[in-house]
């Protein structure tokens, strides 16, 4: 709770399990919580192909954002929730569409593009880490390239399957659909 007696939204309540990412990039082990009712069907799919192992690195078109490339793959959702201007630390999905399918990671200022123009992505996650990680991070990927990335989930989803899906390990792994 604040001074003025308003609990703090970016820190969850103890006592309320909120579904969460635990995110290894480099040797930083970073938490993000899951927006699930701003995107619920963007986080049940993604948690379908969790968990996910990738390279991060930095974004061409973005601005200061890494991002995480996923190639041809579908997994079955449209927009919700979705930016083209996500503050440090809220992680999109981007579906697919007029580009491939990837996640981006913002670090700083960040207007979400590729090389056909800019896009909006799925905000399903928010980083809760300090802004100087993430620009440690995003100079990491900046100056010394692609750092290895693994996404997967802290506390489950509700309705998630318990035995979970194969790890994926490389965008040409994920399912097809």
């Amino acid at each position: 709770m604040t001074e003025r007696g308003t609990r703090d939204v970016t820190t969850p309540s103890e006592d309320i399990p909120t579904p969460s990412l635990r995110i290894q990039i480099g040797t930083h082990t970073l938490k993000a919580r899951l927006e699930t009712e701003k995107a619920p069907l963007t986080c049940q799919a993604l948690g379908r192909i969790l968990p996910l192992r990738a390279k991060l690195i930095q974004a061409r078109w973005s601005g200061e954002a890494g991002w995480i490339p996923l190639g041809d793959v579908r997994l079955g959702i449209d927009s919700e929730n979705h930016t083209s201007y996500p503050a440090p630390g809220e992680i999109l999905l981007y579906p697919g569409g007029i580009s491939e399918m990837e996640i981006l990671v913002p670090y700083g200022a960040t207007r979400f593009a590729s090389k056909v123009g800019q896009l909006a992505g799925n905000h399903f996650a928010t980083l809760l880490t300090s802004r100087a990680t993430l620009a440690e991070i995003g100079r990491l990927i900046l100056w010394e390239g692609a750092l290895d990335v693994v996404i997967d989930l802290e506390r489950p989803l509700a309705n998630t399957d318990p035995f979970g899906s194969p790890a994926i390990s490389s965008p040409d792994s994920l399912p097809n659909g």
